[in-house]
């Protein structure tokens, strides 16, 4: 079996920004083939001393390494999300080591919102909506619905967006992990 038909399959991350506050959440399968190998990975976790969230789409080892490397790009630029999401994204691609890492990224700093992958694109959604992973597009169509049809904050429409790409994507569950954070003007 070579490693393409062993290919690892896990996340789902939806990133929601209304009403003053971004939330991230992901779900906690790792599947191996048609084998769930874990059902309750921490994918989503708060960064450069709680300031920033960042959830990844990937293999562990590899979001790990871009998570580390993110958060030293942020204290280098000293919190600036947009500085340092680009300068990353621009390494992320040029890096020898770094552009063979197979993952991708959303970011906040609770008023920006950013998508971030390893062929150099950072993208700020339109509509403050953004998903990744094998479940990314049910969660994004889920939380597009719910923002422009309901009342709910950003926390309860991530939830319900994962829970309804649970659903659908036979690679994400119901164990979620979402974070928070408030607006900020330092953005």
């Amino acid at each position: 079996m070579t490693d393409s038909e062993r290919k690892i399959r896990s996340t789902t991350i939806v990133g929601v920004r209304r009403n003053g506050s971004v939330a991230i959440a992901g779900d906690g399968q790792v599947t191996l083939q048609t084998t769930v190998l874990k059902h309750s990975a921490r994918k989503v976790r708060k960064i450069y001393q709680g300031k920033v969230i960042a959830g990844f789409a990937g293999s562990v080892a590899d979001a790990q390494s871009l998570s580390d490397t993110f958060e030293r790009q942020l204290e280098s630029v000293s919190g600036n999300l947009t500085r340092a999401a680009v300068e990353f994204a621009k390494q992320w691609r040029t890096d020898r080591v770094l552009r063979r890492l197979e993952a991708m990224m959303i970011v906040t700093d609770g008023s920006l919102l950013y998508i971030l992958s390893g062929d150099g694109n950072v993208v700020e959604p339109d509509d403050g909506v953004a998903a990744i992973g094998s479940g990314g597009m049910f969660a994004s169509a889920a939380a597009k619905a719910l923002v422009a049809n309901t009342e709910m904050n950003a926390k309860d429409i991530a939830l319900e967006a994962m829970r309804i790409a649970a659903e659908i994507c036979i690679y994400t569950n119901t164990h979620v992990t979402v974070e928070v954070l408030p607006g900020n003007s330092q953005s």
